[in-house]
């Protein structure tokens, strides 16, 4: 598993102050982005300029895609699959600390069932990091991952239930869809079977996971 592992990607070894730095930084940013989140939500709507309003910005990080954007972006751009995992989860559990806190001793209360869902999701970011970090590969089994991560936000952004008729979910999930599709870009061959399999994946998710938001 190994080999095949480093013919994808080959991680860089060793744990250097520049690692750690890393580390604490996706930390702090993520604790100072929960406390934004629940600040804003927060918040009366008429409080905000007119394009937050247009743009949804408040619900938009109630839902998936901006958590699975930015959990992509920590993993393909860490040295190591290992590094990954460590950087995802330390960001997202700062921001649920960050979320739940200010919910809390701020607004006064404490939805208990809602943060134990979004606390199984980081947990489980732990191990899809891992794999995500080859998702900046090479070879085949690196592009259907990238064209797995792209489909789900590409299922986030459209509706694709032909009953319903293709549609724009909301103008932040297509833009973060296409922020996605550029940082997984690959050469042209490579990027038609990533776009093939990302319209398979959106399917599936739609069929399984309905829009969330």
């Amino acid at each position: 598993m190994k080999v095949f592992l480093e013919k994808i990607r080959i991680p860089q070894k060793g744990v250097t102050s520049k690692y750690i730095l890393a580390t604490v930084g996706f930390m702090l940013f993520g604790f100072a982005l929960g406390v934004f989140q629940k600040w804003i939500d927060g918040t009366a709507s008429n409080y905000f300029p007119m394009i937050f309003q247009q743009l949804d910005v408040v619900n938009y990080f109630g839902r998936l895609s901006i958590w699975i954007l930015l959990g992509t972006i920590i993993s393909v751009y860490s040295k190591s699959p290992l590094r990954a995992s460590i950087n995802t989860i330390s960001f997202l559990i700062s921001m649920l600390m960050g979320y739940y806190l200010y919910c809390n001793y701020v607004l006064g209360f404490l939805p208990k069932t809602y943060m134990m869902i979004w606390v199984v999701i980081a947990c489980v970011s732990f191990f899809m990091a891992y794999m995500c970090w080859y998702a900046k590969g090479k070879g085949v089994f690196a592009t259907v991952l990238s064209g797995t991560i792209i489909g789900v936000l590409f299922a986030q952004a459209f509706n694709l239930n032909p009953l319903q008729g293709f549609y724009m979910y909301d103008l932040m999930e297509v833009i973060t869809w296409i922020i996605g599709v550029l940082i997984l870009y690959r050469k042209p061959k490579e990027f038609v079977l990533e776009l093939g399999v990302s319209v398979i994946v959106a399917f599936i998710f739609q069929l399984i996971i309905p829009h969330w938001g």
